[in-house]
């Protein structure tokens, strides 16, 4: 609690040693009300400056405004789809915490600072209770954000923030099939005109699923504070509790052609080469059937536990030393527990994350920022995923078939945690001398780390035309990392690593006239390689490996931007060419190239009617790179007995594969991504509107033995208006009852192994209550 008092005083202690000063200018702006906000229209606030417009960004990047968000009915990190081209993702595991951006995993931002996220996209689910704004950007973070460890892109969340002109409390409910129920409650309440206000929001979600013993139970309070006691200073304050139960969904294994085309699953329990059937390594199926499976029965456990807890707070104090410098402290905490243990031997437990970071930036009208930051990170973690096998399971079976209790053999080379519930240690022994170790490894670890960084930005007008920008920071690591749970009798490990990372940008921005922009970016970081909550890991050595701290990443944008004057419509179109990681399961990287083209149109008639638009095409590969999978393919999972069902290949499965360096087409990434969001208001009380998005066919696996089709979802929605204060909404979503499918994981590591079905079509009824 000493960090939150002390983030607490900061800003007021900083206002209270300056003299006051009145500037002509106001930094708080209150906009004029409007219905539809268009991404064009919301600037983009502690990202490339101090708050910039879509057009003024030499980048590609979608802005969701509050109204979009609420008018596209946006939920999770899946939604943003809807808007951004070439964020198809994963399935998560039926819970997204992390973005996928042009084929890779992105990272996590909120209030300009990076949050706490899952490990390898299998994290906490993301609440959008305390945000009102989410910017999506491609390539890695720019220099004021620091380096990261996923570099796909990354989406930034923007906090909401009191109001200080006006009190007033929003209600929104919403039941939905299979008995979900949503409640939020959002009151502003005015302490001091135009001075000071409070903000709580606070949500509670209670639903069950269409999917086997499948929920999610979450309570969420956030607590704003905002504070303008003169025209040149604002502190803005958020603090948020959030407690989370929920089900890791891993979907429906053995994913064959007959599957994804017809539903139709091959029956059978696989059997070890020991003779047990119990689901493990190098397990054969002799298939004894061919049925077509109900698409809510996937890999689920009632007896499954998943849950956490984290307290977030964000502060920013924003202080106009004088009319040309305008100095921004950003502060960001973050704690967090989690415990996962499910019946399938996988382990992730989080026995306290902290995470606190503090920037300072100091700006020179628009054209200038330099700054300085300190990041602290600290996590104990325990994890268990090598005795995992689900491709042996029959899902038409009973539940004793999915449950994977652990032999006397295996136990022995993993420690026990508490009573039942066995982890892997954080690095590797060698007990009996005999030159191999006796463990298995996964991301056990208790480590602390701490980054400082300098980093400074400069615009140069070249021409009356012709605009520069360069960039360029430093961050310096300090590591240490423990074994937090090593087998009796052993020294524990334990290993330090410092190294310097860098980045550097360039962009070249020429307006042809007010309207039309032409720009070019380069920009090339390092990055890390973390585990579960930006933690790092020993290996097998007892030591942090350097291959952690060294992974390099590039991008090069070509790009137009297109907003005519005196009309609201927006365009603009990008060539990109991007190396960078995929971080795998077993925490080695892999290298990725992509190449492609995005564009992106919104457009408001003004008469009720919008539309935004948004097209991609990636073309995505391995980087003469390795790549690995937890099976070769999903042939490789059944015998020859029954070649009328399947020609199985007899290997066994899973057999963690892994593919020589290639320049193989990175599986579970489609090439072409369309998509389509409009709203009507036909007149004062109706409104109509929906979307519709487009995925081209695309290998579900790396040797492309399987292929998710071409795929297509359509959503829409009509809401009434009964006054001013009472609007009533129905949703129905994927109208056309589409069997879609997704993969399940990032990175292609289950594409042999396991596919996500989508929901069919389901309906959702809400209504809000301004008073």
């Amino acid at each position: 609690m000493k960090i939150l008092t002390l983030v607490a005083l900061m800003p007021v202690s900083i206002v209270l040693a300056q003299d006051k000063i009145e500037p002509d200018e106001i930094i708080l702006v209150h906009g004029s009300e409007q219905e539809l906000v268009l991404p064009s229209e919301e600037p983009i606030e502690g990202i490339f400056g101090t708050s910039d417009t879509l057009r003024e960004i030499p980048r590609a990047a979608t802005v969701i405004t509050e109204s979009l968000m609420q008018s596209a009915n946006i939920d999770d990190l899946h939604d943003i789809a809807r808007f951004a081209p070439n964020s198809h993702a994963a399935a998560g595991f039926g819970n997204p915490s992390l973005p996928s951006l042009r084929g890779q995993l992105g990272e996590l931002f909120e209030g300009g600072m990076r949050r706490q996220a899952g490990n390898n996209g299998l994290g906490v689910p993301l609440t959008l209770n305390a945000i009102e704004s989410i910017a999506v950007v491609k390539g890695a973070p720019p220099v004021m954000l620091g380096t990261t460890q996923r570099v796909g892109g990354f989406v930034h969340l923007q906090p909401k923030r009191a109001k200080l002109d006006a009190s007033g409390t929003l209600v929104r409910g919403r039941i939905g099939e299979w008995q979900q129920y949503r409640l939020q409650v959002d009151h502003n309440q005015v302490l001091d005109e135009d001075t000071a206000a409070l903000r709580v929001s606070a949500e509670v979600i209670d639903e069950d699923s269409f999917y086997d013993y499948t929920q999610h139970r979450s309570n969420d309070l956030f607590v704003a504070y905002e504070w303008q006691p003169n025209k040149a200073t604002r502190w803005s304050l958020g603090v948020e509790y959030y407690d989370v139960s929920w089900t890791d969904n891993a979907g429906i294994n053995r994913p064959t052609q007959a599957l994804i085309d017809d539903n139709l699953y091959i029956t059978g329990q696989g059997q070890q080469p020991n003779g047990s059937f119990v689901p493990g390594a190098f397990a054969v199926i002799s298939p004894t059937g061919q049925v077509e499976i109900d698409r809510g029965r996937v890999l689920t456990d009632p007896l499954d536990t998943n849950t956490a807890e984290t307290l977030l707070l964000h502060s920013s104090l924003e202080y106009q030393l004088n009319n040309e410098w305008l100095m921004v402290n950003r502060s960001y905490y973050q704690h967090l527990d989690r415990e996962g243990i499910n019946q399938n031997s996988f382990v992730e437990i989080i026995d306290g994350a902290q995470t606190f970071e503090h920037r300072l930036e100091l700006h020179y009208t628009d054209q200038s920022v330099v700054g300085v930051n300190v990041r602290y990170n600290d996590v104990l973690g325990y994890s268990q995923f090598t005795t995992e096998a689900d491709l042996p399971i029959d899902l038409t079976g009973s539940l004793e078939q999915r449950r994977i209790p652990l032999t006397a053999a295996q136990r022995a080379r993993l420690v026990e945690l508490r009573p039942g519930v066995w982890v892997s240690p954080g690095t590797q022994y060698d007990r009996n001398n005999d030159g191999s170790g006796d463990f298995n490894l996964s991301d056990t670890t208790d480590s602390t780390s701490y980054q400082w960084g300098i980093f400074a930005q400069h615009k140069w007008q070249v021409t009356e035309r012709l605009l520069a920008t360069f960039g360029a920071r430093a961050d310096y690591y300090d590591v240490e990392a423990r074994d937090p749970i090593p087998p009796v009798g052993v020294t524990p490990g334990r290993d330090t690593h410092n190294e310097w990372l860098s980045a550097a940008s360039f962009a070249l921005q020429y307006d042809i006239n007010n309207e039309l922009m032409l720009y070019a970016t380069a920009y090339a970081s390092d990055s890390t390689s973390n585990s579960m909550a930006g933690g790092t890991v020993l290996n097998a050595n007892q030591e942090i490996d350097p291959q952690n701290f060294a992974t390099e990443n590039r991008l090069y944008e070509l790009g137009v931007k297109y907003a005519p004057a005196g009309s609201r419509w927006f365009a603009d179109a990008v060539l990109f060419d991007q190396q960078r990681s995929l971080r795998n399961r077993d925490g080695s990287n892999s290298g990725i190239r992509t190449e492609g083209f995005e564009a992106q149109w919104h457009y408001d008639h003004g008469n009720g009617f919008w539309a935004t638009v948004a097209a991609s095409y990636i073309d995505a590969y391995y980087d003469n790179s390795e790549a690995f999978q937890g099976t070769r393919q999903v042939a490789d999972a059944f015998d020859d007995s029954r070649p009328d069902i399947i020609e199985g290949t007899g290997v066994g499965a899973p057999n963690f594969a892994a593919f020589p360096p290639s320049y193989q087409q990175l599986q579970g990434v489609p090439e072409v991504q369309a998509s389509g969001v409009v709203g009507w208001r036909i007149d004062e009380q109706w409104t109509l509107g929906g979307d519709l998005s487009y995925t081209k066919a695309y290998p579900l696996d790396y040797l492309q033995t399987v292929f998710i089709r071409d795929q297509h979802q359509l959503n829409l929605y009509t809401e009434y208006r009964f006054n001013d204060r009472l609007r009533a909404r129905l949703d129905v979503i994927n109208v056309t009852d589409q069997d879609n499918w997704s993969p399940v994981f990032e990175g292609g590591y289950f594409g042999a192994t396991l596919a996500f079905p989508s929901l069919p079509r389901h309906a959702q009824l809400s209504f809000s209550y301004n008073f």
